[in-house]
């Protein structure tokens, strides 16, 4: 439920802090001796607490650098938090497995708002005859956290995608909002909240999401004036705006400026005037900000003055709405912790691989490629070390039945985004799998549908042992064979990797991030966004 966390940390006044720092740094006096310097350690550490607590309120904007103070105890009460997840449990992904080290990798969608349910965010907004209308999720990115720390991949959807939308339910007032189809994905946000929003980003990537954090136009503007001015670059003079009143209102001279305030904001709004004036050029423009600005946080020593910390503190807290597992400074706290670890050189901004469909534009195989990197853990920036990818041996506690008592259903899985499906080919495996002994295999007579890499399904563990004999006659890996309750018995899949012969050919695994995502690295300080000749001053 939607609500204000109530305060709960220890608060700190300046005036206290300094008493502290004085004592610690006395060479004991009267009450000198080993029980001094115990205490002087407690208030060391416990200052080193507090400095590294600001660090927290950069994470919306993948900060986790810098070092501040924790002053007021009313930071926990700004804290607003939501559900995470409003979406059926079928439509969810699975929880993230940890790694051979027992690590296990973070996941955390940053969603903007274009909510013009304030008279602030009306100003900054425009578009009156949307006042207080449902909000949509205008700015949808994807940060996941390596589960060894060495690295941050980040993954933008254009706000105009079009997707399947599941069902969510409201969790203030009950109302449930039907799944949808081919729909923009920013309208998740007004089916009952942010968890919606994240509902639909697992249905489309099976990529399990930890925690969210949510921004609106007066929260991007106050954090923005709160952090100081963020270098940005424009090849032209650049000027966002129409004759009939579309643009973000930018307007900035050729070279590098530093923006902060309403005019960071037209920076992230801008999408007449950069490149082909498309969410897609904006989606680029908002990297190369985030990316500034990660390093503006970590390098810039101006962030270790106390009272722009406390500013920054005031504005984070009451800038965001985070996940229910967030919604307090220790926790948000903690997380900082673990972005700190990821070197900028290690953090990979990239968008969704994407083909235009009418004026929208719709997921293409390369994004599927994206997304089964972040779902292994795949490092974007290509500098993982190489991984040993031995099959392993599978556990199983359930025996095969004799092949032929094995019930198989086969379906064919092969189309693709491009291609249709191969006619009659579930037809050609079953003949295949009879040949081999599995006699009660059977074809399965339903429409195709378009999985990518052939699987053996099963959904029970008496079923395992099974599942496995199948996989292993068909030279199928043990990898590709899963355990699913959207199935009654044995199934095999034939993907899209199988469109033809009688051999199983298992795909040669590439582990590149595909060209069409556009990586930029957070580190590289040349990129400066094209502007359009149209819209030049």
């Amino acid at each position: 439920m939607r609500r204000n966390v109530p305060a709960v940390e220890e608060a700190v006044s300046p005036e206290r802090e300094q008493q502290d720092e004085t004592a610690a740094e006395g060479d004991g006096g009267a009450g000198g001796g080993r029980g001094a310097g115990r205490t002087a350690d407690r208030r060391r550490r416990r200052r080193r607490a507090l400095r590294w607590s600001a660090t927290v309120l950069a994470v919306v904007i993948l900060g986790g650098a810098g070092a501040g103070y924790l002053y007021y105890e009313h930071l926990n009460a700004n804290i607003k938090s939501d559900d995470l997840n409003l979406g059926d449990a079928k439509d969810r992904a699975a929880d993230t497995e940890a790694n051979s080290a027992g690590q296990t990798a973070l996941n955390i969608l940053l969603i903007g708002s274009d909510a013009r349910d304030t008279a602030e965010n009306q100003k900054l907004g425009g578009a009156k005859d949307t006042f207080d209308g449902p909000p949509l999720a205008d700015v949808q990115m994807l940060l996941h956290i390596s589960a060894d720390r060495s690295n941050m991949s980040v993954v933008s959807m254009p706000r105009d995608t079009l997707l399947d939308i599941p069902k969510c339910t409201d969790p203030d007032d009950g109302t449930t909002y039907g799944a949808l189809s081919d729909e923009m994905t920013n309208v998740s946000l007004g089916r009952g909240g942010p968890g919606c929003t994240v509902a639909t980003w697992e249905k489309l990537t099976d990529i399990h999401i930890d925690h969210f954090m949510m921004i609106d136009f007066s929260g991007v503007v106050s954090m923005a004036d709160a952090i100081g001015g963020v270098p940005v670059c424009v090849d032209a003079n650049v000027y966002s705006h129409t004759s009939t009143g579309k643009g973000s209102g930018l307007k900035l001279e050729e070279g590098t400026h530093a923006v902060k305030g309403k005019q960071a904001l037209q920076w992230l709004r801008t999408r007449y005037g950069f490149e082909d004036d498309t969410d897609l050029a904006r989606a680029k423009a908002q990297h190369m900000y985030m990316n500034s600005m990660v390093r503006e946080l970590r390098a810039n020593a101006k962030l270790t003055n106390p009272n722009k910390l406390r500013k920054l503190a005031e504005a984070a807290t009451k800038a965001i709405t985070v996940d229910d597992g967030l919604g307090t400074i220790t926790k948000m706290y903690d997380l900082a912790g673990e972005l700190k670890k990821v070197p900028t050189e290690r953090i990979t901004m990239t968008t969704m691989p994407n083909r235009y469909q009418g004026s929208r534009v719709v997921p293409t195989d390369d994004a599927k490629q994206l997304f089964r990197l972040v779902r292994e853990d795949i490092a974007l920036d290509g500098k993982d070390a190489k991984k040993v990818t031995a099959s392993p041996t599978p556990t199983v506690t359930d025996a095969a039945a004799a092949a032929g008592e094995i019930a198989v259903q086969v379906h064919n899985g092969t189309s693709t985004s491009t291609l249709a499906a191969v006619g009659g080919r579930a037809k050609a495996v079953t003949q295949v799998l009879t040949g081999k002994g599995f006699t009660e295999a059977v074809a399965d007579t339903s429409g195709a549908t378009a999985v990518a890499t052939t699987v053996v399904r099963y959904p029970s563990a008496d079923l395992e042992g099974d599942a496995q004999a199948v996989a292993k006659a068909l030279g199928i890996p043990t990898s590709q064979v899963k355990k699913s309750t959207a199935v009654s018995g044995v199934t095999l899949v034939v993907g899209a990797d199988w469109r033809s012969g009688t051999a199983y050919k298992a795909p040669v695994k590439d582990d590149t991030t595909p060209d069409t995502a556009g990586a930029i690295n957070a580190s590289d300080t040349s990129q400066c966004m094209h502007v359009d000749p149209n819209y030049t001053w």
